[in-house]
């Protein structure tokens, strides 16, 4: 089969970065699902990885979204048949999505909505489970929850979708930091109260809104850059969550206020076969079922064609500029 992957990290993305190799096929055993992958989307992680991990074995294939049919199940599956259209985000530990092929534990994988494309399904699944885990699981935010919420870099792939489910599911008011117009009207579009920039001082700016704390913030990019005014923003016994891996980070600043931290990292369940790993297939069908309901939009914000080196190579430096708005796609071979 093709896949597209490396075989030494490059801190940039450049033309030499990924290549196209022919593998074996794989075969499903116990719980995994050998899925054709139809769509895939490219996440920070993607990048990471490429930036730092050597592959073990020889050949590292990324891709930690994806969308596809069933084609063989292991005899242990319970969850799904041969056929069955999914999505899911994978598991880090092992090879990835930008192949033609690959294998899936069950228990991470759900029921692809219905109503969108095979485009639009792939944007999905790493970010809607790590803003799920992130509101619901690390904040605990529920239907009754009237505080407030600031999401600084809200326009990308994880902001994109918490914007909605914060909207959706819960009643806190929404803060949300974009730096350009385009990222702007996107996050307002997906549900934010206010928009603030994060290139300026955002306590000024929250007290102009009339805040003058918050009482729960997630960071999601360029935690280092922001964490001093997290500090100064958030409220007393407030929560604050990241995503990202800031070089450091002055944990006891937050004592004085009593602020709780949570670093939300979605593939923990599958990367320790948690006893709760079953977790994100439950989330995912969730969020299919939210999609084709209407409550939910895709947060794909462009396709840039097939599942090739170029276009992978490509992703990776929009992702790298940090410019992107939503998700990248990319769909077939």
């Amino acid at each position: 089969m093709k896949a597209i992957g490396y075989k030494s990290p490059s801190e940039t993305a450049i033309a030499e970065s990924l290549q196209e190799y022919t593998l074996d096929m794989p075969v499903a055993l116990a719980r995994d699902l050998l899925i054709e992958v139809k769509a895939v989307s490219v996440n920070p992680v993607d990048t990471k990885l490429r930036g730092r991990i050597n592959p073990s074995p020889d050949i590292k294939v990324l891709g930690y979204d994806g969308v596809g049919i069933v084609k063989a199940v292991g005899e242990q599956v319970t969850l799904f048949n041969v056929g069955d259209r999914v999505f899911y985000a994978g598991d880090m530990s092992r090879q990835g999505s930008n192949a033609e092929f690959q294998l899936v534990d069950e228990r991470i994988v759900g029921l692809a909505p219905t109503s969108i494309t095979d485009s639009q399904a792939a944007a999905l699944p790493l970010t809607a489970v790590t803003a799920w885990e992130l509101l619901f699981d690390r904040l605990q935010l529920n239907r009754d929850s009237k505080q407030s919420l600031l999401i600084i870099g809200a326009a990308g792939g994880v902001g994109s979708i918490m914007l909605q489910l914060a909207k959706q599911l819960t009643n806190v008011t929404i803060i949300a930091t974009a730096s350009r117009e385009k990222s702007t009207d996107w996050v307002r579009k997906l549900g934010a109260d206010h928009v603030i920039n994060h290139h300026q001082p955002l306590a000024e700016q929250l007290t102009t809104l009339g805040f003058d704390t918050v009482d729960n913030i997630v960071s999601l990019t360029n935690t280092d850059q922001h964490f001093e005014q997290i500090v100064e923003c958030i409220s007393p016994q407030g929560k604050f969550a990241l995503i990202d891996d800031p070089a450091s980070l002055n944990v006891v600043a937050l004592k004085r206020k009593s602020v709780s931290l949570h670093w939300e990292f979605m593939f923990t369940r599958s990367l320790f076969e948690t006893t709760d790993m079953q977790t994100q297939h439950h989330i995912l069908n969730q969020i299919a079922q939210l999609i084709d309901n209407g409550t939910l939009v895709t947060t794909m914000g462009e396709e840039l064609g097939k599942i090739s080196v170029q276009n992978l190579v490509k992703a990776h430096q929009l992702l790298e500029s940090q410019t992107a708005v939503g998700k990248l796609v990319l769909a077939g071979f």
